[in-house]
């Protein structure tokens, strides 16, 4: 079929007019070196090579599969398109100028934008990856298992990229094994239904997962390949979001969207039966002996233990929690630097410190939902009209007022601070992630350096200017204390693509949402994430949880957006539970830093962020389909409201 016009056409409108089906006669020779564990995901192209060359070497064969790891999204970097932290309502960054993210926070995209358009690239990642999965077999210097194995996570690595199309695009065409029909022209192509795509991708899945290793033989080598614990914690998150409204018989979509094969491209009616494949994929995974939730060692304090074991998950890299991980790649623009860490060590300091700049920062709805240590309760409920948080009184927090010579638990050694009452007695993850106003920096490397956010402080609200802090509060978590920033040393970022305490809220959500619900088990894995941040249990915590489904569903997903807090989670998940309506519309509230004066810069307004204000609609589920697709593509489904 390589030879039939009909099918490079179809090749043509999915891929985009630079990556088609005829360059699976000449395929690209994008080749590596593998110097270190660290750049053997880095992308250089090179020459054009044929396939016969390619596959007949086994060095030019592992650099193409290595290629195909390249079209992982790059979820670390915030900035970049792989990334959905700053469409959320966990952040708000302070750029209003060059950035992407403000468009989808203010409702101003639509069908022509380009900004977070992964179609083009996750198909031509797609379309490589069945060159490899057809070709691989040509190289006999590799072994049968390797070669085996290395088609075993392609496979598996084919199916997230669908999966990465589906949940920012809804449905999709699928190519499966092979291309387009070539009788077959682009206009008679159309999307698959929900139903088909999830299908597809466990099924793909589920054969990757028979050939991959328990393991990685050689983590100094090639730590960060897939594995079968890998696919199986993917698959769980998959069949979670197969699960969950969004996907599975909505009211937005019924009677709207039939595809030009008459079939609805969303199911028309809620199967509840799909939360038990999504229960029995966690379990899957948690009865896997290797995972554990990372803790600390050494520590005695059972606080310090919680910051520390919060910490070491991503500091102490490829421990046992990690399910699938990996080093950060090299930026995309080569503009802002060239260490991979550039887009987190030089972002999220405050601007006090050499070449920082200051601008992720968390919303103030994510810092105000850490629990509270003691009581265990999520402090804030909600809010007022004016943007005031509305406080749990149980809870034990003080949304007011000050307390004088406060001891930070990390960085309490640097000196005492006059601490806002809301920043006292919180969890541990609250101190491993929130740099507020008035606390130290992380280290002294640069001396005791106290961070203030106000007008005239030292770190100073700057207006317009990009560069400043504009919520009175920075994320500290993925920046190592031990890294020297205010003198160049940048270190390695690590990533978390899937970890064990994700599977664990992932298996609590759908214990609780399946039609035997099982309170017990859900109690029982949200606890154990609670329990390794210090917390009491959650029925300790909320007597009034037992037997009350609704109450629960409500706690598991303040705890997931404070686990998963900046890892990439809560902007698909808001929108899975179809609440995104609600969480990523209204103003945008901060912390008043045009105040010159400490105590009154803790003052609430939303006349500090100059933007405009957050608008998400019903249409915003989705991505529209893009107009360059529909332009070739004439009878493709486009996505309701657009």
């Amino acid at each position: 079929f390589f030879k039939q016009k009909t099918a490079y056409e179809i090749a043509q409108c999915l891929v985009g007019s630079e990556d088609v089906y005829k360059r699976q006669a000449m395929a690209l020779a994008s080749m590596l070196s593998f110097s270190s564990c660290n750049d053997y995901l880095d992308v250089s192209l090179q020459d054009q090579m044929t396939l016969e060359e390619v596959f007949s070497k086994r060095v030019t064969t592992e650099r193409y599969w290595a290629h195909i790891y390249s079209y992982i999204p790059r979820e670390y970097e915030y900035l970049d398109e792989g990334c959905a932290v700053p469409l959320s309502d966990e952040a708000q960054f302070s750029w209003y100028q060059w950035v992407d993210y403000l468009i989808f926070k203010t409702g101003s995209w639509g069908p022509t934008s380009t900004a977070y358009n992964i179609w083009k690239n996750k198909y031509t990642g797609i379309n490589q990856a069945t060159i490899f999965m057809d070709n691989v077999d040509r190289c006999q210097e590799l072994d049968a298992n390797s070669r085996k194995i290395m088609k075993a996570e392609v496979r598996f690595l084919r199916a997230y990229f669908y999966f990465e199309l589906l949940r920012r695009y809804g449905p999709v065409y699928v190519w499966g094994d092979v291309a387009p029909d070539p009788l077959i022209k682009p206009d008679q192509v159309d999307r698959h239904t929900v139903d088909q795509n999830v299908n597809f991708i466990i099924e793909e899945f589920d054969k990757a997962i028979a050939d991959l290793p328990l393991e990685v033989a050689d983590m100094n080598e090639w730590a960060g390949r897939i594995t079968k614990g890998a696919a199986m914690a993917i698959k769980s998150r998959v069949l979670l979001y197969a699960a969950s409204p969004l996907f599975n018989g909505c009211d937005l979509y019924k009677g709207k969207m039939k595809n030009i094969y008459g079939e609805y491209l969303f199911p028309q009616q809620a199967d509840p039966n799909k939360w038990n494949k999504a229960a029995e994929a966690a379990k899957a995974v948690i009865d896997m002996p290797q995972y554990k939730l990372y803790e600390a060692t050494g520590e005695t304090d059972p606080f310090q233990k919680a910051i520390k074991s919060y910490q070491g998950v991503l500091f102490d890299e490829w421990n046992s929690e990690i399910i699938w991980g990996a080093w950060a790649r090299n930026p995309t623009n080569a503009n802002f630097g060239s260490a991979e860490s550039y887009y987190i060590t030089r972002f999220l300091p405050p601007t006090l410190l050499r070449n920082a700049y200051g601008g992720y920062c968390p919303s103030l709805k994510l810092v105000d939902t850490y629990p509270m240590a003691e009581s265990g309760r999520y402090p804030v409920t909600g809010y007022d009209s004016n943007g005031q948080p509305i406080v749990d009184e149980k809870s034990g927090y003080k949304s007011t007022g000050f307390t004088a010579n406060y001891s930070h638990p990390i960085d309490g050694a640097m000196g005492l601070i006059n601490a806002h009452n809301s920043c006292v007695g919180r969890d541990a993850r609250f101190y491993a992630s929130i740099l507020a106003n008035g606390f130290y920096w992380i280290n002294n490397y640069a001396g005791n350096k106290q961070v203030t956010f106000y007008t005239g402080g030292t770190s100073p609200y700057k207006g317009n200017d990009g560069d400043c802090v504009k919520v009175g509060f920075l994320f500290r978590r993925m920046v190592d204390p031990q890294l020297n920033t205010n003198n160049g040393n940048y270190g390695k970022v690590f990533w978390s693509y899937c970890r064990l305490a994700e599977i664990y809220l992932n298996y609590a959500e759908a214990c609780n949402e399946k039609p035997q619900r099982d309170e017990t088990e859900a109690l029982k894995y949200i606890n154990k994430v609670r329990n390794r941040a210090g917390l009491n249990n959650l029925e300790e915590a909320y007597p009034e949880v037992i037997g009350n489904q609704e109450l629960l569903r409500e706690l598991i997903r303040k705890e997931r957006m404070v686990e998963l807090a900046f890892e990439g989670h809560r902007y698909h998940d808001v929108r899975r539970w179809m609440i995104a309506e609600k969480e990523l519309t209204g103003k945008n509230y901060t912390l008043n830093l045009l105040a010159t004066e400490y105590e009154q810069s803790w003052n609430r307004t939303d006349q500090v962020w100059m933007g405009a204000d957050n608008i998400f609609e019903p249409k915003h589920y989705f991505f529209p389909i893009n107009q360059v697709q529909l332009s070739e593509m004439k009878n493709m489904t486009q996505n309701y409201g657009w």
